[in-house]
């Protein structure tokens, strides 16, 4: 396997000078010169490692081992991004991480690289396959203990099954590492949980083989409560980036690039909430601007008289509804077919806008008086927005409240005062949960998660509405006032 495929031993080295030239006596002699290279890391060490490893290069003449030492201090996570990074422009096939410190015994290579036979994208080493030698080889217990409830938590999370998340002992395909954003990851230790995290969210397969654990003299970097905080917040983080609700670029796999509006199912939905109180009748002529393809004007046009759908690109899912194309930034309300709507549905829309009061507008002038608008956004004012204010997050995404393509944002109280501006009478104001069951399972629990929920933003919907819709009523318009007035005027003069 070695002399069919490329494969190199990196090795990561920080304050190792006692260990690092040890480490390579170990490799196995059969196996160390069918290396296409080992080559060692040093990151910017205190110590003489960079020296102990310019020594092992002479040492060796005829193996390719070479050694590099960073700029400056870098990181363990920094290292290996570097290491990566490096075998991928050399054309490699497999590397294999080792720890300068000799923590993760060289003498069971040829197990890890056995395992490539099936073609894994990876190959972890884990010390948690037989969980009693962890403790035999010297792991201590508050480590132990550590490393099992931490790997517990990620793999309920993740939806895994790996024995352990935390072995610095790995091989990757270098093909594979090609396809995952590892260089956004983090430069600190918990770099190997949000690769792990990448490797699972893009479907690797991982195959794990067993080895004792051995600790030694080695000085240990890391701070373990920070690292479980790390590790902890990584998985976290890329939950809700799955959900659409937050954003970490190294978390980003390609996510809502096809299509980003579901239509909701959730009875506690806005969409089937706007179904349900619309008032939809036989006669009635509406229009949705910002309809996206045009699945919820699909379901509107099968109970009015005339719908239409618009957007930027013509709604090909509106159904029976007409279909225009036109820039909501512009003066839309002068291109569609016809004017004096009795209801205007605009969802999740006009954050998205540059001017939201030029869209209010126009959205006057496609209305007749006393006719209807249904206007929804993101509410900015969310519990949990407030919650990561206040430690500082303020987080664009892909979706949700803080979409990277919103222009604007508002309050409850910011967005009833906007829409009274313009020519409007609010007559009521609804809050909304998240859709959990429709972004995340429809099991009982999420129900009823749900239910509470919409319990709560409809009551508070300052504190606890995800988003929220407000239904006014157009009224008439200085000119249309005027008209009336000048037109009193008239016939009293008459008189």
């Amino acid at each position: 396997m070695l002399k069919s495929r490329k494969t190199a031993i990196f090795v990561v080295a920080y304050n190792a000078e006692r260990h690092l030239e040890s480490l390579i006596e170990r490799i196995p002699k059969d196996l160390i010169g069918n290396f296409v290279e080992i080559f060692i890391i040093d990151d910017s060490s205190s110590d003489s490692t960079f020296d102990v490893a310019d020594r092992i290069t002479k040492k060796y003449p005829r193996l390719n081992i070479t050694a590099y030492r960073t700029p400056f201090n870098r990181g363990y996570g920094g290292n290996q991004k570097l290491g990566y990074l490096y075998c991928i422009e050399k054309g490699y096939d497999i590397v294999v991480l080792l720890h300068g410190d000799g923590q993760y015994a060289p003498e069971f290579l040829p197990r890890v690289l056995a395992a490539f036979k099936e073609n894994p994208d990876a190959v972890f080493a884990s010390r948690m396959l037989h969980k009693k030698q962890a403790l035999e080889g010297g792991m201590p217990l508050y480590k132990y203990i550590g490393n099992q409830v931490l790997t517990k938590f990620e793999n309920r999370l993740l939806k895994a099954k790996l024995s352990e998340f935390h072995t610095g002992f790995r091989a990757y395909s270098v093909d594979s590492l090609k396809r995952v954003p590892f260089a956004f990851n983090s430069d600190d230790f918990h770099f190997d949980t949000e690769i792990i995290i990448q490797a699972i969210g893009t479907g690797w397969t991982i195959k794990e083989v067993g080895i004792p654990a051995f600790y030694g003299d080695e000085i240990c970097h890391v701070n373990g409560f920070k690292y479980a905080f790390n590790c902890i917040r990584a998985v976290i983080s890329y939950n809700l980036v799955s959900l659409g609700i937050f954003y970490r670029r190294n978390f980003d796999f390609g996510l809502f690039e096809t299509d980003n509006y579901v239509f909701k199912k959730s009875p506690y939905s806005l969409h089937q909430y706007v179904i349900r109180s619309a008032g939809f009748h036989p006669g009635m002529v509406s229009i949705e601007l910002g309809a996206n393809r045009g699945i919820l004007s699909q379901q509107v046009a099968e109970n009015v008289s005339q719908h239409l759908a618009v957007d930027q690109i013509e709604p090909d899912l509106a159904g029976k509804s007409e279909k225009l194309a036109l820039d909501l930034n512009g003066p839309f309300s002068t291109q569609v077919p016809q004017r004096y709507y009795e209801l205007c549905i605009s969802l999740d829309v006009i954050e998205h806008l540059n001017e939201p009061e030029h869209f209010l507008l126009e959205v006057f002038d496609v209305l007749k008086t006393q006719g209807k608008l249904f206007v929804s956004t993101a509410n900015v004012c969310y519990l949990p927005m407030r919650i990561s204010m206040l430690f500082g997050e303020f987080n664009y995404g892909k979706r949700g409240i803080l979409d990277r393509t919103h222009k604007r944002l508002f309050s409850v109280s910011s967005f009833q005062k906007l829409i009274s501006q313009y020519g409007f009478k609010i007559d009521s104001i609804k809050g909304f949960p998240p859709p959990l069951t429709d972004l995340i399972t429809n099991s009982f629990f999420m129900r009823q998660m749900e239910r509470f929920h919409a319990f709560l933003s409809d009551h508070f919907p300052n504190l606890f509405a995800y988003n929220f819709l407000v239904i006014a009523t157009r009224m008439d318009g200085i000119e249309d006032i005027f008209k009336q007035t000048t037109a009193t005027m008239k016939a009293a003069g008459s008189q």
